[in-house]
């Protein structure tokens, strides 16, 4: 059975299943792998399983795998083995492999097999080595080949925290962290230990407690109450020293008033805010000046009423033909802070705050 790691890993969280047998992860996400991992050891040690890694650094590793797996011990019900390296089985190997897992689906062996190994593609999917595992055991593909998919995974990983964030926080988080998948983990992490500890708490009491009753029914532990939390708690929770916030420059920006805006800017500078809220910030106000200059309902776009009267104003000072020169503005931005241009950041930033405001330094190319 082959199926993406998405697919594959909400099951592992929730419902008992099978670990005996042969499982194959392929990728070259690392955390993935880690997060694997950490699913099936509930299983693993339900059933008492002896956990043991083994690393390929040969072909010949391999009969050590088979040597492992034909072992009995007098401690433990059976083994898991978790297998690292690319070294491929060769002929006497893989027709071993694919009499374990055989017995493996009639209960005639209970040992499990898990081998991380990096990414395969459609050719290496087509080798003999791989048909036990997608015949008779379990294929897993550990890569995120879209955004949707890298939330989609947060937000699982949110639930488990006992985290329930709102559409804007999940923005800002997700550019907070530039879209890398462990610094949004660890941001989400954190966010745990500060606005749920509680519930934390009771994750890992009731992990232990099914750990210790061999309780099969479920290996879940995401706690039933969510925290929420919008954008407010996350941006208090990223930052910040600064005198002034992002929301600060929000305000300023929209009403106009160029000398604050530039003030915000160089005290978000001087204590070091990290530019990519900044950028958030911005971009996150033009496009709703954008939208409604196109005649869109500004409650429809979500703005709160207490606003609304700033974006009319903030309108008032732009046209669509200015505003439509934005998004390149806002690349550029991106662009600095990425380090792919040379013209600082906080230059350029300063550059968009102002041209929100209404005060044009240069003309946008």
């Amino acid at each position: 059975m082959q199926e993406t790691f998405i697919q594959a890993y909400p099951k592992l969280l929730q419902s008992s299943i099978a670990v005996a047998g042969v499982w194959l992860a392929h990728g070259d996400e690392p955390l993935l792998s880690q997060w694997l991992i950490d699913a099936l050891r509930p299983h693993w040690r339900t059933k008492n399983y002896a956990v043991k890694r083994i690393e390929l650094i040969s072909v010949k590793s391999w009969q050590e795998v088979l040597s492992e797996l034909g072992s009995l011990s007098l401690f433990d019900d059976a083994s898991a083995l978790i297998v690292t390296g690319n070294h491929k089985p060769d002929k006497a190997v893989i027709i071993e492999l694919e009499r374990f897992a055989k017995e493996a689906q009639t209960e005639a062996n209970g040992h499990s097999l898990l081998w991380l190994t990096s990414k395969q593609d459609r050719r290496a999917q087509s080798s003999k080595w791989f048909a036990p595992f997608a015949q008779y055991g379990h294929v897993i593909d550990c890569n995120l080949y879209n955004e949707q998919q890298r939330q989609q995974l947060l937000q699982i990983q949110a639930q488990q925290f006992g985290l329930r964030l709102s559409q804007d926080a999940w923005q800002l988080l997700m550019s907070h962290t530039e879209h890398h998948l462990l610094s949004a983990y660890q941001t989400l992490w954190r966010l745990s230990y500060l606005f749920a500890p509680q519930l934390a708490a009771n994750n890992k009491h009731l992990e232990h407690n099914n750990s210790q009753h061999g309780n099969e029914s479920s290996t879940a532990t995401t706690p039933s109450a969510k925290v929420a939390l919008d954008i407010s708690d996350l941006q208090a929770a990223l930052v910040s020293d600064a005198q002034f916030s992002v929301f600060d420059l929000s305000d300023a920006m929209l009403a106009g008033n160029s000398a604050q805006v530039a003030k915000i800017i160089f005290q978000l500078k001087a204590t070091a805010e990290p530019t990519t809220l900044v950028l958030w910030a911005i971009s996150k106000d033009m496009r709703l000046i954008m939208a409604l200059l196109d005649g869109q309902d500004p409650q429809a776009l979500g703005i709160w009423r207490s606003k609304q009267s700033l974006y009319q104003q903030a309108c008032h000072r732009q046209s669509k033909a200015q505003a439509a020169k934005w998004p390149e503005l806002i690349y550029r931005c991106d662009q600095a802070i990425k380090g792919i241009v040379r013209q600082p950041a906080w230059e350029l930033l300063l550059q968009a705050a102002l041209e929100l405001a209404g005060k044009r330094l240069f003309p946008i190319k």
